[in-house]
């Protein structure tokens, strides 16, 4: 890598990090430890691995990115709007305001680019493994020798609350000395 194209990336980093700082800090509500510590892992992602078109957020093979620690989800608004979907600044401005497209978790279907909603803890996660199951079982079925119809990728960010409220609380064993003999 060039000095320069490093220069540009370390720029894009933290024009990612200042969007969703500035963005959290007007709306005095959010969460900025995701995007601060994720940008560089995130834009890496985006610019270099991810499959995707943000003049057609729908084509049917493109790679999924789906944010499940949906507290941080002023990171994904601001890649949204850094790679060109149709999320202008005005929106990021309005990040958790009523009637915008950036509200506290992403929602599919109201924000181009946002392939799924992801509100409770571990929503996400299990939606992206979901679709991960989907993308190979349609491979494996439509995909021939020398032509691949299916052949995208789903990449999940996911928090350790995401990985831990699905699974059952244990509870360490009590001893009943209440039945015991004396």
């Amino acid at each position: 890598m060039t000095p320069a194209n490093a220069a540009l990336d370390q720029l894009c980093v933290n024009a990612l990090r200042v969007l969703s700082i500035d963005a959290i800090l007007k709306a005095n509500s959010g969460h900025p430890g995701l995007p601060l510590g994720s940008a560089p892992m995130a834009y890496a992602l985006w610019a270099r691995h991810l499959r995707h078109n943000p003049r057609n957020p729908s084509w049917p093979d493109r790679d999924r990115f789906v944010l499940s620690a949906g507290h941080g989800s002023m990171l994904l608004y601001s890649l949204l709007h850094l790679f060109g979907y149709d999320l202008p600044l005005e929106q990021l401005q309005a990040f958790r305001q009523w009637g915008s497209k950036t509200p506290g978790h992403p929602e599919h279907g109201l924000t181009a680019g946002v392939e799924s909603t992801t509100g409770p803890l571990g929503q996400g996660f299990g939606m992206a493994v979901g679709m991960a199951i989907a993308e190979r079982h349609l491979a494996a079925r439509f995909n021939r020798d020398g032509q691949a119809i299916v052949d995208h990728f789903t990449y999940v960010l996911a928090g350790d609350g995401d990985l831990m409220e699905a699974s059952p609380r244990r509870r360490p064993r009590s001893r009943d000395t209440s039945a015991s003999a004396s």
